[in-house]
């Protein structure tokens, strides 16, 4: 496994990790969750993802369940939460959001769910429109100097409210963002390529990147169909398979113009994806959602198939992509 640093911090986390998101809970119970947080821990991988709407907190309680089970090392590994959504299936007004009261309730709740004493990451899920981000900023700060939460970040933030945390903590003297969770693939790349692009250098933010092979699209799977025993078959991610496969097909057609890349390279198609997101320096680390151990031991050779994308193969690629 290789190691990167998170953005400019001095936490090293695996360059690939696994995450919960529309998983853990559903496609995946507890025997299934054991076997692939075992095998993930056992390859190296030290960050697990969650965030309090996975399942409504489910997803939260069986990975913390099944790591405390596992009895990992707490010095070993980082967990991480996120909060907006809330964990109710109709929350109230003080159930979601950024405000100092939510992010607080939230983070005890994460912490409970997970079985841990501290988050070593927690994220803002999504910018909220009705609280000032000055309330967020210090409430995390306050989590951080409580020893509750050890690094703060945002997801899927536009970069001027990313901008203006740096700014105020720098005014107040408070703990800064220190990275970001946006979607990042092959098809989706305007966000943390351009931008971002200046965050990366003025305040050494650091990516966790998730969605790296778009649902399973980049894995080919859905080229011919979509199979009943597939994530996007699922009743419940009806609406993903509708996001995903809109545009007439375009991405459809996209991952199809890359296939014959991968093949001439010797790997497959989701190899292929996950080694192009490792090649951006700008990524600290690529989240894993395999729901099977078959996929994520075939997830984990993707650090080997990076130096097969050599000038060459990145420029076909770029060609396929248009």
């Amino acid at each position: 496994m290789e190691y990167r640093r998170l953005g400019s911090t001095g936490l090293k986390v695996s360059a690939l990790s696994y995450g919960a998101w529309v998983t853990f809970g559903r496609q995946v119970g507890r025997s299934a969750a054991r076997e692939l947080i075992a095998c993930a821990y056992d390859n190296g991988i030290n960050f697990f993802d969650n965030a309090e709407t996975y399942n409504a907190g489910d997803a939260e309680r069986l990975m913390g369940d099944v790591i405390a089970d596992l009895r990992l090392p707490r010095d070993a590994y980082c967990v991480s939460s996120k909060v907006y959504f809330g964990a109710s299936e109709h929350p109230r007004p003080t159930q979601r959001g950024l405000s100092r009261k939510h992010v607080f309730d939230a983070c005890h709740q994460a912490l409970d769910r997970l079985r841990v004493d501290y988050l070593d990451m927690y994220f803002c899920h999504r910018p909220d429109p009705d609280t000032p981000v000055e309330e967020t900023v210090l409430a995390m700060d306050t989590l951080v100097r409580q020893g509750k939460v050890m690094y703060w970040g945002t997801s899927e933030w536009p970069a001027e409210a990313i901008e203006e945390a740096h700014r105020i903590a720098r005014e107040r003297h408070l703990v800064a963002p220190s990275m970001e969770q946006p979607q990042y693939n092959l098809l989706h790349r305007d966000r943390v390529e351009r931008e971002y692009a200046p965050l990366y250098q003025r305040y050494g933010m650091g990516t966790t990147i998730w969605s790296p092979l778009a649902s399973g699209l980049l894995t080919g799977k859905y080229n011919d169909g979509v199979p009943d025993d597939s994530r996007l078959g699922h009743p419940d991610y009806a609406w993903l398979r509708e996001a995903l496969l809109e545009n007439d097909g375009a991405r459809l057609k996209s991952v199809r113009a890359l296939a014959p890349i991968a093949t001439d390279l010797g790997m497959p198609m989701s190899r292929l994806a996950l080694a192009w997101c490792l090649k951006n320096p700008n990524v600290s680390t690529v989240i894993l959602g395999a729901s099977k151990l078959a996929q994520l031991e075939e997830n984990l050779k993707a650090l080997d198939a990076v130096p097969s994308l050599d000038g060459e193969a990145m420029r076909r690629i770029a060609e396929a992509l248009g």
